[in-house]
């Protein structure tokens, strides 16, 4: 099947160029600040609580355990407080319900933080697909995702991530600009043909299982993602003390495909 719909290659470049890694919390000569990355899902809450990674040193990543943390949903007033998991989490597993809207607080050293998130409901992933495309220096191969849309609203965010073996390999924020039909759909640049010219963050070999990830998101959460891709701080999503990071409450769905680059169409 061809792809339809097809971004230009220029902008195919300009959108994948700074959302190949994970998100990366370095900062030049500042005192360390906390860094809290907040999740909830329809089945848990997962936050990671570090601290921010002077420019000149290698990533820390060690999550903070001395902090208190929890979960209210605001429609409610139902309160939890999150326990410290094995991997050094707080968590918990009750999950958030589409609709309603949660605040999660964060006290530590004295410090205090919070954030608000309505808990979005699922897309549906129509397709994920993979074709070649000629580029002056080789073939390479585009992979297409497409998703469905609210059609009841207007201005949707989405946060889509790939996954290559279950590891990170590309991620970008869109919004429902790009829907025709109903459908949104994203593009991504990967590997080339011949992949002895690639280097390991980019190539796919054959077999390699490649995820596409859709999670909608608020469009603070948008503007602090597109801020992040472009090296810049973000908007503030925490109130109270200074610190870094995001809240989103969502359901993400998941879609894989098997790489075989000899099954895969030329376009054009």
């Amino acid at each position: 099947m061809k792809l339809r719909h097809l971004i230009p290659v220029t902008v195919i470049l300009l959108s994948t160029a700074s959302c190949e890694k994970e998100l990366d919390f370095k900062y030049h000569d500042i005192a360390p600040l906390t860094v809290i990355e907040g999740i909830m899902s329809p089945d848990e809450v997962r936050v990671g609580l570090t601290l921010t990674t002077p420019m000149d040193e290698p990533m820390d990543l060690s999550r903070l355990t001395d902090a208190t943390v929890s979960i209210e949903d605001l429609n409610d007033g139902i309160v939890e407080i999150l326990s410290v998991d094995s991997e050094g989490y707080y968590s918990t597993s009750t999950g958030g319900s589409v609709g309603h809207n949660y605040r999660l607080t964060v006290e530590r050293s004295g410090s205090k933080y919070q954030a608000v998130a309505a808990m979005y409901g699922p897309v549906e992933i129509v397709s994920v697909e993979f074709n070649w495309i000629k580029m002056p220096y080789d073939h390479v191969a585009v992979l297409q995702c497409k998703f469905t849309d609210d059609a009841d609203t207007e201005g949707d965010c989405y946060w889509v991530k790939i996954y290559r073996n279950g590891e990170i390999y590309r991620w970008i924020q869109t919004d429902d600009r790009s829907k025709v039909d109903g459908l949104c759909s994203v593009t991504f640049m990967t590997t080339r043909k011949d992949t002895g010219e690639e280097d390991d963050d980019d190539v796919l070999y054959d077999g390699d299982v490649v995820t596409c990830s859709v999670s909608r998101i608020s469009r603070l959460m948008y503007e602090y993602l597109e801020a992040l891709g472009n090296n810049s701080n973000g908007p503030a999503m925490y109130e109270g003390d200074q610190c870094l990071g995001y809240f989103m409450a969502t359901s993400t769905v998941e879609k894989s495909i098997e790489f075989k680059p000899d099954e895969i169409p030329f376009y054009n």
